[in-house]
Parts: structure tokens; sequence; C-alpha cells
């Protein structure tokens, strides 16, 4: 992966043999959010995912790194936490299997507005800015279906956070 010098040394590349690609590609299918995907289209999707193993604790990126990837959980538990003005460690959301992280910034460039931190051993998929434009320009339907998971994704996080806004404003 190019992009890999931005990653945490913790997180331990898994071999790309076809036997890992394959195991991917089964855990990609069992997923509630590539359920509409068909088999040939999540062979295609492997072949631009990089698959990492990460321990309890690992920083997967911390606020202000610069985007230039984004994760999906197959297995585990990744906490997203901003500090404070007091440099308190405030849990904004717990990530678990099926869940996205990171995608904002690796695509609109800006650095990260959160620390990901792994609470529960993990295999992330990375996809990095460079695959996805690969992506869209070799494989357009797929690149879509992509943005629309990370359009619904955003939209349901907008609204969370809308929520806890409102209910922040009336205490």
């Amino acid at each position: 992966m190019s992009d890999a010098h931005s990653l945490s040394s913790k997180l331990v590349p898994m071999p790309r043999t076809q036997e890992t690609r394959d195991q991917i590609c089964t855990l990609i299918d069992t997923t509630e959010v590539f359920s509409d995907l068909q088999w040939p289209q999540i062979r295609i999707l492997a072949t631009y995912l990089d698959a990492y193993q990460a321990p309890a604790g690992t920083v997967v990126f911390r606020e202000g790194d610069p985007g230039n990837f984004a994760c999906f959980i197959l297995e585990g538990r990744v906490d997203i936490y901003r500090e404070d003005a007091h440099h308190e460690r405030k849990t904004v959301i717990s990530l678990g299997a099926g869940k996205f992280l990171g995608e904002t910034s690796a695509f609109d460039e800006d650095a990260r507005s959160a620390t990901a931190v792994v609470a529960k051993a993990t295999i992330l998929l990375i996809l990095t800015r460079e695959h996805f434009l690969r992506i869209s320009n070799e494989e357009p339907a797929l690149a879509i279906n992509l943005l629309i998971k990370w359009a619904r994704t955003l939209s349901q996080r907008l609204r969370r956070a809308g929520g806890m806004l409102i209910e922040h404003l009336h205490d």
C-alpha cells in the first residue's frame, strides 16, 4: 500500500495470499453493509483492499494526522475519541464489525478530526485514497456503491451528532 507510512506500526499486515483474499471475501460477504454486493463485486473490491490485524490499544490514526485512507472493521471494535480543552479523552463513538471509520478525511483530504484506538483485537480493511480513485476509474459502478454507503454512514452520524447537540443544549 502506498500510504503505509501513515499507518500505525502496530497494525500487522495480513499476507496477500489467495487464501487470505478468500477469507476476506467471505467476511465481506457476511457483513450487512455489503449485503447488496454480488460475489464478483466482492472479489473485485477485495483486490483494492489491504487487510491488517491490530491488537487492543493500537492507535489507527490520531486527530490531526493526514487522512489518506478509510477503514472498514471486519472484526473487533475501535473507539473514536477527541480531547477536550482540558486534554481529557472523550469517546465520540465506539464502532464494531461492519462499520466504517476515517472515510471523511480520506476523501476530503483534511486532517483527521478524531483519534481511533482499537478497543478489542480487530481486523481492518484499508482502502487508500489512491485505490479508491483506481476503483472510480476501473469499476465505476462499485465506486458509486461505496459512495452511497459512505453517504448513508455520514448522514447517520450527522443525525446522531445533531441529536447529541440538542440534548447538550437542553441540559
